[in-house]
């Protein structure tokens, strides 16, 4: 984990435009985990939506595929505001988004994961990670990914709201005190089928009610001491 942190950080020193930031980010993001390609994309609804970056050829093609069709991975993550972690893409897609499938179904995808990039109430787009082979990420992978989401989330307001100057104040965003919360936090959205902001909030509303940290909540969590099932309701 926090090799992986190391390289994200890493990432956004020394670049020369906030969307060099997040190109430098996007390629640490598929360096340090078992994914074999990324891209960003912002947008505010089916049709209204730009890639920013791809990181290779087929990253590049699921998300012409996603923007011509108006449907897949990128756009239920954006639109319900979950992650949308498919280990599967061959046999969940053909459910879930049959044209999609139809599209892709001759390139070399095992596996979609897709983030909402958004800011309170604000959508501001979608982050996928693909992989050649079927396979689920890690509860230490899935965190490594909510922070890149962090990160991308960061630099993209910034540039939306022109605010960016520098990454100095975004190496914040990964600091190693947010690990546990994050991992606590993706293992909400894995085991309750909700939003990153939705699991953020329920453990922010079960240690207010037990007059406890967040830390200490999200470290009983990780450790398995509290299930994620305790925080269903």
């Amino acid at each position: 984990m926090s090799a992986a942190r190391a390289a994200v950080i890493a990432a956004l020193r020394g670049n020369t435009s906030e969307l060099d930031a997040l190109a430098r980010v996007i390629r640490a993001c598929v360096d340090v985990l078992p994914v074999d390609g990324a891209s960003i994309s912002v947008m505010s609804g089916p049709r209204e939506r730009e890639t920013l970056y791809a990181s290779d050829e087929i990253a590049t093609e699921i998300e012409n595929v996603q923007f011509t069709l108006g449907e897949g991975p990128c756009f239920e993550a954006f639109s319900t505001r979950k992650p949308v972690l498919v280990p599967d893409l061959p046999q969940a897609s053909v459910l879930e988004w049959p044209v999609f499938a139809a599209a892709i179904a001759a390139l070399p995808i095992g596996a979609i994961f897709a983030f909402p990039l958004q800011a309170g109430a604000i959508g501001i787009g979608a982050l996928d990670l693909y992989r050649r082979r079927p396979g689920w990420l890690s509860a230490d992978e899935l965190t490594v990914a909510l922070e890149v989401v962090d990160v991308v989330t960061a630099v993209l307001l910034g540039v939306l709201l022109g605010e960016v100057d520098d990454t100095a104040g975004l190496r914040g965003v990964m600091s190693p005190g947010r690990e546990q919360v994050h991992q606590a936090t993706g293992m909400l959205v894995a085991a309750l089928g909700i939003s990153a902001e939705e699991a953020l909030s329920r453990l922010r509303g079960h240690a207010f009610a037990k007059d406890r940290s967040l830390d200490e909540l999200a470290r009983d969590i990780v450790s398995r001491r509290l299930s994620p099932l305790e925080l269903a309701t």
